[in-house]
């Protein structure tokens, strides 16, 4: 069949007047180069579910696509005598609810008991769910903090997986599931509306729960440090600002520009926190007000990102406030500390956990307490099945601090946890800056880089790859290089995975592995010294002698 024929047989299933437009313009055109990069397959349902571009065919996000998923994920939890019942959650992207509505009418026709809930909501209210009102899977439509045009599609299994999201080799079993739908006709499918949908107050046992997880403030709301608080144009503000209050804390000043949901992202090119940029706004309205702390959430609440306010240099007007990002590491030891010193508190054990391209700082943590550590592949799927464990973090920002509540990153209950901590941290005259300096001079002073290098042929990055395989470097930035290992062999505990580790003199680190979401090489720089100026002298020296090695 040719592809302009398959494009044909794709429209007369396509439910949406969009996408069957979007494609039929492509079929009238005779553009078989656009069709080609449509349906040279079909998108892989991975660890991850599915993300990618809203467009027609295959390798795209649309009904289509979504309605295949939603059946395979139903004939998977059929097929393996799982539990038929399923929680769909959705946030404020382009589509998601369209999408949730269409996964949970396939689903309930399947023969499913469907929950949909009632709003566009954060990411973690879904995953939570999960475990509340005990289903089988939860499904969550959204791109979390991907480029505007994207949408995508996770799932979390409930039962023995305890509301975690998807492991091999069930994202396989999955796969081929929606494969076996996905060669007949969704037109086929039997739909059912009478699903239910949530009540609030199912987002009010949410709130209560991770409200729970700390303590009553010490100071009034009047005296607690001044906040500013950006959705970034996503969903979690109403649910945050809700759970602060149920806490006891002050409501934050807001960024009024990003504070609702728009899937369009009109202030910012990539809705990402991380991203230079991204935060800007916040920063401006932080410095507005005088702020004492800046707080992002990602557009579907997962991730977390700080700002603290320091004093500008001489040249711009010493004493002039601005603002610095802290990095995900940074906020991963602050939290993780935490957790052990809550731990070491109540006289309970457990296990500290951060993916392996995050920051060593927290495994010092637990030693010092007493308390067990893991290192996992990169990926909160991950992180959050750690046996015992008590507090998880990688380093893009996302960070679990009560895995009773919640089995996965969430930007929510880490934003109040933050908060909870200026708080203790005012109340006896200190401010969270004064605590990194605490916890340099406790565990050493840590710092952290990353290279990157895009590549437009993806090919390229397998080639960098065997070469570092090939030649391994036998020292970096002035450093020995004391142990090579290559995940792709296999270690212990880890499943063969395609990363390389250097470890360095001075208990420095450099790990390289290609990304899982976008065409690039990421390497990953951890060094501890004696002050934080010698730290990040060694991550500057280290990132100059590796990037060669990746471009």
């Amino acid at each position: 069949m040719s592809v302009v024929d398959t494009a044909r047989a794709w429209i007369e299933q396509d439910p949406d007047d969009e996408t069957r437009a979007e494609l039929q313009q492509l079929v009238d055109a005779g553009d078989t180069d656009e069709l080609d990069a449509r349906f040279a397959g079909r998108l892989q349902f991975g660890t991850a579910g599915l993300r990618a571009e809203l467009g027609a065919g295959p390798l795209r996000m649309n009904r289509v696509v979504v309605t295949q998923a939603a059946a395979g994920l139903a004939r998977f939890l059929i097929d393996t005598g799982r539990q038929r019942s399923v929680v769909i959650g959705y946030d404020g992207r382009v589509n998601s609810d369209v999408f949730a509505r269409d996964s949970a009418e396939v689903m309930r026709g399947l023969g499913l008991e469907v929950t949909l809930l009632p709003s566009a909501l954060p990411t973690p209210v879904l995953a939570f769910a999960v475990r509340h009102l005990g289903v089988g899977a939860g499904v969550m439509v959204t791109a979390s903090h991907n480029p505007p045009r994207d949408n995508g599609y996770k799932v979390y299994l409930g039962g023995d997986d305890d509301g975690s999201q998807i492991v091999p080799p069930v994202d396989g079993l999955i796969a081929d599931a929606i494969d076996a739908v996905a060669a007949g006709s969704i037109s086929d499918l039997a739909r059912g509306t009478d699903y239910t949908v949530a009540t609030n107050t199912l987002v009010d046992a949410y709130v209560a729960a991770t409200a729970a997880t700390v303590t009553t403030p010490v100071l009034a709301p009047a005296d607690q440090p001044k906040v500013v608080y950006t959705a970034m144009h996503g969903v979690g503000w109403q649910t945050a600002r809700a759970v602060f209050a149920a806490a006891g804390f002050a409501e934050p000043e807001v960024v009024p520009e990003q504070i609702e949901p728009d899937g369009a992202f009109p202030t910012v090119s990539f809705p990402n926190p991380e991203e230079p940029g991204a935060m800007d706004l916040a920063i401006a309205r932080g410095v507005a007000v005088g702020a004492d702390l800046v707080i992002a959430n990602d557009p579907d609440a997962d991730r977390l990102a700080l700002a603290i306010p320091v004093e500008s240099g001489s040249g711009s007007g010493s004493g002039v406030p601005s603002f610095r990002r802290l990095s995900g590491n940074e906020v991963g030891w602050l939290l993780g500390w935490r957790a052990a010193a809550r731990a070491a508190a109540a006289g309970t054990t457990g296990t500290l956990a951060a993916s392996i391209v995050s920051s060593p700082a927290l495994s010092r943590v637990a030693a010092r307490h007493g308390l067990g550590y893991r290192d996992t592949l990169t990926g909160f799927k991950w992180v959050s099945r750690v046996p015992d464990l008590l507090f998880g973090y990688e380093e893009a920002l996302g960070y679990l601090v009560d895995p009773s509540v919640v089995r996965d990153k969430d930007g929510i209950s880490a934003a109040l946890d933050l908060l909870s901590l200026a708080d203790e941290l005012a109340a006896s005259g200190s401010t969270i800056a004064d605590h990194l300096e605490a916890f340099a001079a406790e565990f050493g002073a840590f710092a952290s880089g990353q290279v990157a290098t895009r590549v437009d042929d993806l090919s390229r990055i397998g080639e960098i790859m065997a070469s570092l395989r090939s030649a391994a470097p036998t020292s970096l930035g002035g450093l020995d290089v004391t142990a090579t290992t290559d995940y792709l062999d296999g270690v212990e505990g880890f499943p063969p995975s395609d990363i390389l580790r250097y470890d360095l003199t001075g208990d420095a680190r450099v790990i390289v592995r290609p990304s899982g979401t976008e065409p690039k090489v990421k390497v990953y720089i951890d060094t501890v010294a004696s002050t934080p100026a010698e730290a990040q002298s060694l991550v500057d020296a280290l990132a100059g002698a590796v990037r060669p090695l990746v471009s």
